[in-house]
């Protein structure tokens, strides 16, 4: 959120009120949370010196809103985060691999059915972001939208993989006795262990 409310001032000062309408317009709400958070988020750069106040005003009845900057500190901070996300990724392991470590306690039947499920939500998502890609690139330049096709292409790809998971599932390629692992017993042989018994 911060990185989002920064990158909006950096174009231009703006009210929040502003940022959460060009949130919406642009399609960044995956990377902008809830209109309170947004507003939060101001609060705490502007704590931080990151952004400052430039002007307060009142348009007829409407409520009194306050016009932000970003300040040096915060287009440096802009920079460096920016350059730092981009180049080294986040190596925080995900949920869903978690679960895909942990996939053999369930029955095949059960995690052929999970992943299957998955799929469905994943050609879900793939939909809306190329509807989203083909409405807005009429408007926006493609570097305003390079996010979303970045996210596309991981989620066509964790497409595939997951169909050919579930195939190898369902064809029993990819077998485990579930009652074995959860006795502990579910760890493939080593070479030591399938020569212990010959001469």
């Amino acid at each position: 959120m911060a990185l989002t409310v920064l990158a909006l001032l950096a174009e231009q000062p703006r009210h929040p009120y502003e940022m959460q309408r060009l949130i919406r317009q642009r399609r960044k709400d995956h990377a902008a949370g809830s209109p309170r958070g947004l507003y939060r988020a101001v609060e705490r750069l502007e704590r931080d010196g990151l952004v400052q106040q430039a002007e307060t005003g009142r348009a007829g009845n409407r409520p009194e809103r306050t016009v932000y900057r970003i300040t040096a500190a915060g287009a440096e901070w802009l920079h460096d985060q920016l350059d730092d996300l981009l180049s080294v990724p986040d190596t925080d392991t995900p949920t869903f691999a978690t679960a895909l470590a942990l996939m053999a306690h369930l029955s095949p039947r059960t995690a052929a059915r999970a992943l299957e499920s998955r799929a469905v939500l994943l050609e879900g998502e793939i939909a809306e972001m190329q509807a989203h890609l083909d409405g807005l690139s009429r408007r926006l330049h493609r570097v305003l939208l390079i996010e979303v096709e970045y996210l596309m292409a991981l989620r066509q790809a964790e497409l595939r993989w997951i169909r050919a998971l579930a195939a190898e599932v369902v064809n029993g390629t990819l077998g485990w006795d579930p009652e074995a692992i959860r006795a502990g017993a579910g760890m493939l042989p080593t070479p030591a262990d399938t020569s212990a018994g010959e001469p």
